[in-house]
């Protein structure tokens, strides 16, 4: 992936900057390493980052990116559950600007866990292994509708509701995204009941819960994005 740049010129949380794709993407990357993805993964440091290096070459396409709007960000490296259990990595969560408390999966997920979750059928992925959420938005607008509401809407805009492996990543490079009465549920993820998770805050720390379909919280939203690409597979919702 080359040379990490500097991260403390590069968030995506920086005001009225406008970078490129591919030096985001290179923060992203060099916030994996940070928090040792690579051993998660059970690979080395030079095996990851060829595992990712495909990604450049979509970034370099896709050029510069402008200031997300307000619960927004215009791109998010995703890597899945393939690669990385996401039982794993909700632990390495923390709130913006300077939470300590690590991330929680809610025991209420049962035995199982996170296991039984696949992407909804409206969901495709480009890549098994790793690929580029862009134009996030945290559905700020879905708070107080019950989530088998507001999928139907999201589908007719042409925009794909996140999964789980999604939600991590959003919060993983853009924590600033998950605030207080403004979380967001992952509606392309589900499990063959009416639970759909969610990213939200407890006890000072992110968790990733679950909330039933039919069921409003005027302090969760329905996380979506605009596409999902990877290299050589074209763009995907």
């Amino acid at each position: 992936m080359g040379r990490p740049i500097d991260t403390r010129r590069s968030a995506i949380t920086d005001p009225d900057v406008t970078r490129s794709a591919r030096a985001e993407l290179d923060r992203q990357v060099t916030t994996l390493l940070r928090l040792g993805y690579p051993a998660l993964a059970a690979q080395t440091e030079s095996a990851f980052l060829r595992r990712l290096a495909p990604l450049r070459e979509v970034a370099d396409g896709l050029g510069g990116l402008a200031p997300g709007r307000p619960g927004s960000v215009p791109l998010v490296l995703v890597v899945t559950g393939a690669v990385v259990d996401p039982q794993h990595t909700v632990p390495l969560l923390r709130l913006a600007p300077a939470g300590t408390r690590p991330g929680i999966v809610d025991r209420n997920h049962g035995e199982e866990g996170l296991a039984p979750y696949r992407p909804i059928p409206q969901v495709e992925l480009p890549h098994p292994d790793a690929y580029l959420l862009l134009d996030v938005d945290r559905g700020e607008e879905f708070r107080g509708v019950r989530p088998e509401e507001a999928l139907p809407v999201v589908l007719g805009r042409g925009r794909t509701p996140l999964t789980i492996e999604d939600g991590v990543a959003v919060v993983t490079h853009a924590p600033h995204l998950l605030a207080k009465n403004a979380c967001f549920m992952l509606s392309g993820s589900r499990r063959g009941d009416r639970r759909v998770p969610a990213m939200w805050i407890s006890a000072g720390a992110p968790k990733l819960g679950w909330c039933w379909d039919g069921n409003p919280h005027d302090w969760l939203g329905v996380a979506s994005a605009g596409s999902r690409v990877a290299a050589g597979s074209g763009t995907h919702t």
